[in-house]
């Protein structure tokens, strides 16, 4: 598999993994992720041959729907940790070291 073809596969996979994060298909995220790896891979066995205007477009592309994916990851676990915080009773939902009297750097919060 040419250098081309698999970043073409790495995109192909990036876009099944969105699809999969919208609509929570556990197993499509599973398989397009593997996919995804796979061409990475693929894509790693020709880091010795010179980088084309092609490739770097497509690299780009990639990193692109790359960080698109992480965006939806981010969201999706802010959204699941306002839901264990509101089951919890942790309305304030704070990340801070100490619990909730304790504010940044250690410093009380009125």
């Amino acid at each position: 598999m040419s250098r081309r073809d698999a970043l073409v596969k790495v995109i192909e996979a990036l876009h099944a993994e969105i699809t999969a994060l919208k609509t929570n298909d556990v197993a499509a995220l599973e398989r397009a992720t593997q996919d995804k790896l796979a061409s990475i891979d693929a894509v790693a066995q020709h880091d010795h041959e010179p980088m084309t205007a092609d490739i770097q477009a497509l690299a780009h592309k990639a990193h692109k729907l790359n960080e698109t994916c992480r965006i939806y990851v981010n969201l999706m676990s802010a959204n699941v940790r306002r839901r264990l915080q509101a089951l919890a009773g942790d309305a304030a939902g704070s990340y801070r070291p100490g619990g909730a009297a304790a504010g940044y750097g250690g410093y009380a919060v009125a």
